[in-house]
Formats: structure tokens, C-alpha cells, sequence
């Protein structure tokens, strides 16, 4: 365990602190990576490569939905198909690497940023000790939530979108490999970064940077910022995806909102 605070270490016994941790993390980053290497193929079978199916469960839902309510996109709804290809001699085996190695990293983050917060809590004030276990918890719900609203929605859209958009008749569409998993793994991990909004707000809060007047008095900027934005990037400009990806957008400014410290009231000091 890192001790920080003991004025009798060095530096370099800082550092050798430090080197263990991330030996640590390393070792257990490089251990998931082998089993989920081992698990791979079941992994893009079933997973990965689910969205590009129509038995994927979202695109089921969309086509029972869509026969109750007319005016669900057509986009949405129907048999959908994508072919995804390999046109790279390598392709396949650094992608069954790349995979294996992002997976672990994901899965491994609780572990990474518990070790992370071990090597500087001697440094932490005893409050400050006391607030980040609820902040190492919900830190991490938050990251995994936003990893599943990636892969449940977010890639699901914008990979029936993008697939189905034909721009000539006489194009073939077909979707290389290397072309989905860049698009799956940087929708589904910034989604992740994303929804540790909050705990961002949270640690500048504490810091005393931002406070509650700040979303008050920017609400609706933010409303209107937001919705602006999420309008011009969704897959079909459609008001109802266009709400599917604002809503759980703007519930983090919110909830950013009610995490962070009201603002200290201002003591006016009368000269004698």
C-alpha cells in the first residue's frame, strides 16, 4: 500500500510505489486479456457481431412497436442484414487481439481505478477518504451503464442507419471489419467516458470550481445546446431518435447537477 503522507520516503520510493501499482494493474489487464482471447469467437458470435442481425433484441422491438404506432421511421423497421467483410490478410487475428485486450481493459476498470485510488489515499484528507468509496462505486455503475446504453442503442442506430443508407443503386454495401469494430469499440467506450460526467462534476465541485449555480443559471442553454446538437448528429434527424439520444444525455447534466456543492453563501463583512 502507497504511503504518501510518510515524510520519510523519497521519491524514487514514490516511484517504486507507483511501478508496483501499475505492475499490478498490468498483470490483471494481461490475465483477462487471455481468457477473454480464449473466449473471443463466442464472444463476436453472440455480442459483437449481434447488432448486424435482425434477431438482434432492439431491432424485434422496433418492428412490434412499429406496427402499433405509424409513424416510427421506416429505417427502423423490416428484415435487416449487414454483411460484414475482411479484406485485410491480418485482419482477423489483430482484431481477435484488439478485441481481446479492450474487453479486459472494460472489465478491468473497477480494478484499475481501485488500485489507483490505494496508491493516493494516504495522500486524501479523512472526508475526502470517506466520500470516495461512494464515488469508486457509482463511478463505475455510471461507466458500465454508459457502455450498455452504447451497445443496446447508440451503435445499433447509427449501425442500421449508416448500413442502410444507399447512395447509389449501383454500390454494394458491405461493411469491412475493420470498419465495424472501430465504430462498436469508440461508441461504446466514449459512452462509457461519457456518463462519468457526473463524477467529473462531482471532483471539480470539491475542488471548488463549479457549483449548483452554474446548471441553474445554464439549464436551459444546456436544454437548447444539447438538443441542437444531438438533432444535427443522429443517425436519421427524426424526432424520435432524436429524443432516444437526448434523453439520456441531458438526465447527466441533470444528475451532474445534484451532485455538485451549492454555491458557499457570501459573508458580508461590515468595516468598523
Amino acid at each position: 500500500m502507497s504511503k504518501l503522507n510518510d515524510s520519510d520516503m523519497t521519491f524514487w520510493d514514490h516511484l517504486d510505489d507507483l511501478r508496483k501499482t501499475l505492475f499490478r494493474i498490468a498483470a490483471f489487464v494481461g490475465i483477462a486479456s487471455i481468457v477473454f482471447f480464449i473466449y473471443m469467437k463466442n464472444i463476436f458470435n453472440h455480442f459483437i457481431l449481434a447488432p448486424s442481425r435482425s434477431d438482434f433484441f432492439l431491432y424485434q422491438w422496433f418492428n412490434q412497436f412499429g406496427k402499433k404506432v405509424p409513424f416510427l421511421p421506416d429505417v427502423f423497421i423490416g428484415n435487416f442484414q449487414v454483411k460484414v467483410i475482411n479484406i485485410n490478410l491480418s485482419s482477423q487475428f489483430f482484431t481477435h487481439m484488439s478485441s481481446s485486450l479492450w474487453f479486459a481493459v472494460v472489465f478491468s476498470f473497477p480494478f484499475i481505478i481501485y488500485q489507483l485510488f490505494i496508491f493516493v489515499k494516504p495522500a486524501l484528507h479523512s472526508h475526502e477518504r470517506k466520500n470516495a468509496g461512494s464515488v469508486f462505486f457509482f463511478g463505475n455503475v455510471l461507466f458500465f451503464i454508459g457502455i450498455a446504453v452504447g451497445y443496446l442503442f447508440i451503435f445499433p442506430l447509427t449501425l442500421r442507419f449508416l448500413a442502410g443508407y444507399q447512395l447509389s443503386t449501383f454500390i454494394e454495401q458491405s461493411v469491412s471489419l475493420d470498419s465495424y469494430m472501430d465504430t462498436f469499440l469508440m461508441i461504446c467506450f466514449w459512452m462509457g467516458l461519457i456518463f462519468e460526467l457526473p463524477i467529473v462534476a462531482w471532483f471539480l465541485s470539491q475542488l471548488g470550481i463549479l457549483h449548483r449555480d452554474f446548471f441553474n443559471k445554464y439549464r436551459r442553454h444546456a436544454f437548447f445546446s444539447l438538443f441542437v446538437i444531438v438533432a444535427i448528429f443522429s443517425p436519421t434527424g427524426d424526432p424520435f431518435t432524436i429524443m432516444l439520444f437526448f434523453l439520456p444525455i441531458y438526465a447527466l447534466w441533470e444528475l451532474s447537477a445534484l451532485v455538485v456543492k451549492k454555491k458557499p453563501l457570501e459573508i458580508e463583512v461590515e468595516e468598523i
